[in-house]
């Protein structure tokens, strides 16, 4: 996906927003970073091929994306992270190091999935994965050996991170991008710079709910 096609994929809700046409308003820096992101994913280096599935399909799962619409590469962006070591500068107590515990808990994943469907993770249906990823989060005690809040937090932390530094999000949830240099001038509740675009559905607020809500 090129930056044009990222730009051109506008959602409904914030019509008109393309966040990449602010990009002649950020300074040199904040360009590069920028369509570093909207550039060809990197090559998966973390992950073997069956983590690789597991993880595309738990992301899929997570943020609610489709192989058909999957406009952000969620996988190769935390694979890249990983392969670096670049964690959150912490972890809890009772749990090994970030990319230790991927490895793990992907592991588990497959093997809850082979234990109740007789398949890998990616090889269930879509909703087979929610429901399994349901009795993750909700069940009572350990999962597999781990602490299932702190799993489920492990794995939302790093495919929220991943996937809202990307173009393709801001332009989902109408942000307008970076503010430098150029900064914001009208200040408070509802106000908007000339370059932001009005939410279409503003009562069409998320809920909480479960993997499978």
């Amino acid at each position: 996906m090129t930056a044009r096609d990222v730009s051109d994929a506008v959602p409904e809700r914030f019509p008109g927003l393309r966040v990449l046409d602010q990009a002649k308003h950020w300074d040199e820096e904040t360009r590069s970073v920028v369509f570093a992101r909207v550039g060809r994913p990197a090559d998966i280096r973390f992950f073997d091929a069956a983590e690789e599935a597991a993880a595309t399909a738990l992301f899929d799962r997570l943020l609610d994306q489709h192989p058909e619409d999957r406009r952000v590469p969620v996988t190769a962006m935390v694979d890249a992270r990983l392969a670096a070591k670049e964690t959150d500068g912490w972890h809890y107590d009772s749990m090994a190091d970030d990319w230790e515990v991927w490895h793990t808990s992907l592991a588990a994943l497959d093997e809850e999935a082979h234990a109740v469907h007789g398949r890998a993770f990616a090889q269930c249906g879509e909703q087979q994965q929610l429901d399994l990823l349901s009795g993750i989060k909700d069940g009572e005690g350990e999962w597999r050996g781990f602490h299932r809040a702190r799993i489920w937090s492990l794995w939302t932390r790093y495919a929220c991170t991943a996937f809202y530094s990307h173009p393709a999000a801001w332009d989902e949830i109408g942000f307008a991008g970076p503010a430098y240099p150029r900064g914001y001038k009208n200040l408070g509740l509802d106000s908007r710079e000339p370059f932001e675009v009005a939410d279409t559905q503003p009562d069409d607020m998320p809920h909480t709910g479960t993997a499978g809500s």
